[in-house]
């Protein structure tokens, strides 16, 4: 069985974290749950926590379905534990990451942002597969469909498992019972909701999530998802990106004034 770590943003007790290790394990995989205790959303890859004596707070939770699962309630952020547990904090390393089912979508380049997205880039960089997985729920959702968006995530498995280990994806999953079918995606320019300051007085300021007016770019993974699709985007860990630059012999040598200094 593929030794599996389920994480997320919105913390141990979200239903997406829930469905989606129910899901992982009906799936044969070998499942451990580890979730920041409280909500981290926008905490990009941060591996920042709170510590207790220079130690991490570790919390040992039963979790109402998952009897049998070890799971573990965390002082810090989802990519956080992704790197703990990349060095044996929950036993052997995970071989496979799942982050999410995340509460609302993440798509565009601002899932760069994304705690979701952050553990499971961090999962890759460590050399196992990993997936971030979201729901559509948009800003005033009836219902929530965490178990269609989960079943879209064990259902790309088989793909993601033929590639190289540190292969990262990212799945966002239409908020309703079906779909039409999951299809790979170009990142929109933008997500889908903007962050703008709603409130600023002399020492406080207010942020405000609200749907950005422009239409998706066509084909990109916002138009594609708001269209019915499960949207499956490959996603780089951190490398390197050529820039073409040529060493410059001025900028080597050592000015005069340094040498002359040396040779004071």
């Amino acid at each position: 069985m593929t030794r599996t770590l389920i994480t997320n943003d919105d913390g141990i007790d979200a239903p997406g974290l829930h469905s989606l290790a129910r899901a992982a394990r009906d799936a044969g995989l070998e499942v451990t749950i580890a979730a920041p205790v409280r909500q981290s959303s926008g905490s990009s890859a941060s591996i920042v926590a709170a510590e207790e004596d220079g130690r991490i707070a570790i919390e040992r939770r039963e979790l109402p379905g998952l009897d049998g699962i070890a799971a573990f309630a965390v002082r810090g952020g989802p990519g956080l534990i992704a790197l703990i547990a990349a060095h044996g904090a929950f036993g052997d390393p995970a071989e496979l990451v799942l982050s999410g089912v995340n509460h609302g979508a993440n798509v565009g380049r601002a899932i760069l942002h994304s705690g979701t997205v952050g553990a499971a880039l961090t999962g890759g960089l460590n050399g196992a597969w990993a997936a971030a997985v979201s729901l559509d729920v948009g800003m005033n959702p009836e219902q929530f469909h965490w178990d269609a968006a989960s079943a879209a995530a064990i259902g790309v498995l088989p793909f993601l498992l033929e590639r190289p280990r540190g292969t990262v994806v990212n799945v966002n999953v239409p908020n309703a019972p079906d779909n039409r079918g999951a299809v790979e995606a170009a990142l929109a320019p933008f997500g889908i909701v903007q962050t703008t300051l709603s409130e600023r007085d002399a020492g406080h300021i207010r942020l405000a999530v609200e749907d950005l007016p422009n239409t998706p770019q066509p084909g990109s993974d916002a138009a594609l998802l708001a269209e019915g699709w499960v949207t499956l985007t490959g996603l780089d860990t951190v490398s390197q990106l050529p820039l073409g630059f040529e060493a410059s012999r001025a900028s080597a040598r050592p000015s005069r004034s340094a040498a002359s200094q040396r040779e004071a």
